[in-house]
């Protein structure tokens, strides 16, 4: 039977569908969770799962611990885990999730013959303070964040929204369906951290076809789609700290070793770094933190930074320049000198194979108006790790747009998206799924 014919409605579960859409992606935009402490997002995720009867892998049975990077001090995930269980998870969930192994990978199994779809959604939000201004949607709809300095700024909420979406598809067609579906809800995107821990356990090793994508990027209109996606950027994340020694600034300054003006300097030589004449390369010193007061010679600093190449090469060069710039800037000011790499990513392509089969699928949509071959993504993202690995083993991957107006970028206080672009991303990946059904 070909794709299109009457025992897909899709049209009609999309529409029966939308209102659930934008109520989950309100419900985890309300109660935001950074990387490795998404215990209360996990949990709901789970229940909804559960209740459609996936069989799910939580904690370490979902992700390799040693792989993990950039895991938060123990104090607190203690006080994650404690608002956790003050949210109402209960404790078997937070036996298996204690310790920040969140997330979870669900997996649904027609068996029937086919081909085996995995499909990522990442889960985590970000250290932002949402703004708080009745022009912002979600504090005019009431559902603006809850946790004080954590945001849902970069849309995860949504992705987290599509894929219980699809995973309902999945269950509702399944009679129509063959092979097997694995659903990977990754924590800790941010700071590309998640994503290995998951391939290290063997999700990807057989997998033949693999979906994932982001909601925005570029401000389009609704309807609009990339079937592909370039420029991955290879990226690492380093937290740097000097140790000086402590002194009276004023009665005797020259037995202090000035970790703030080792940070001040560093930060500024770094972005002094010459860029790479075979491609894009980049730098940023996001956080700086030094000094204890005025009158005290500073015996701590410390900087959150990251680089970034258009492939692993590149990226591997501002490192090496980084590392070197730090030390001899450390050596300078006669402090210790510590560098810890705490996630990282590596380039990344789709197969072109994409671009035909999301035209095929949007030539049977009434939403989709236009798709793009390819877009730019001008970021990092540590989905390329799962990319690679499904394309290593002879399978196919992308990395999808959803088109949203953008007012505000991603990363920014007052980020938000047009939730119509919820039911059209179910809708794209679903008569891909379907696609893929007969595809020969």
């Amino acid at each position: 039977m070909k794709t299109g014919q009457l025992r897909y409605d899709i049209d009609e579960f999309i529409k029966n569908l939308t209102s659930q859409l934008v109520s989950w992606r309100r419900k985890f935009h309300q109660y935001p969770e950074i990387g490795w402490m998404e215990y209360v997002t996990t949990y709901y995720i789970a229940k909804e799962l559960e209740s459609m009867d996936y069989k799910l892998a939580i904690g370490t049975d979902a992700l390799m611990t040693k792989q993990r990077m950039g895991i938060p001090k123990q104090q607190l995930l203690k006080e994650s885990e404690e608002r956790a269980r003050r949210k109402g998870v209960p404790p078997n969930y937070m036996t298996k999730l204690a310790g920040g192994h969140t997330g979870l990978v669900a997996q649904w199994d027609t068996g029937r013959p086919g081909k085996h779809i995995a499909l990522r959604f990442d889960i985590d939000a970000l250290p932002i303070e949402e703004v708080y201004d009745h022009a912002h949607l979600p504090v005019k709809e009431g559902f603006q964040s809850q946790n004080q300095g954590w945001m849902h700024a970069c849309g995860h909420d949504g992705h987290i929204a599509i894929g219980l979406g699809l995973a309902h598809m999945i269950k509702h067609f399944q009679d129509s369906l063959s092979g097997r579906f694995t659903l990977l809800f990754q924590p800790a995107e941010e700071g590309g951290r998640g994503a290995l821990p998951m391939v290290k356990n063997g999700w990807l090793d057989d997998v033949d076809e693999f979906i994932s994508g982001h909601i925005g990027i570029h401000s389009l209109s609704i309807g609009e789609v990339a079937a592909t996606t370039n420029q991955f950027l290879a990226s690492s994340k380093i937290n740097v700290t000097f140790k000086g020694r402590a002194a009276h600034a004023g009665v005797e300054p020259e037995k202090g070793q000035n970790a703030l003006l080792a940070c001040a300097t560093a930060s500024l030589q770094l972005q002094g770094i010459s860029r790479h004449s075979g491609g894009t390369t980049r730098i940023n010193i996001g956080k700086l933190e030094a000094g204890s007061g005025r009158n005290i010679i500073a015996d701590q600093g410390r900087m959150e930074i990251e680089t970034r190449g258009e492939n692993d090469e590149l990226d591997q060069y501002m490192f090496n320049e980084a590392k070197r710039m730090i030390h001899a800037t450390g050596d300078m000011y006669g402090v210790q000198t510590k560098m810890e790499v705490v996630g990282h990513a590596i380039d990344g392509t789709c197969d072109n194979e994409w671009v035909k089969r999301v035209e095929k699928v949007a030539s049977q949509s009434k939403c989709i108006k236009n798709v793009h071959p390819v877009l730019p993504l001008g970021a990092s993202e540590d989905v390329t790790y799962m990319m690679k690995k499904v394309q290593n083993n002879g399978g196919k991957a992308t990395y999808l747009i959803f088109g949203t107006p953008l007012v505000n970028g991603h990363h920014h206080q007052a980020f938000d998206f047009d939730e119509r672009v919820l039911p059209i991303a179910v809708e794209v990946i679903g008569r891909l799924i379907i696609y893929l059904q007969d595809e020969k």
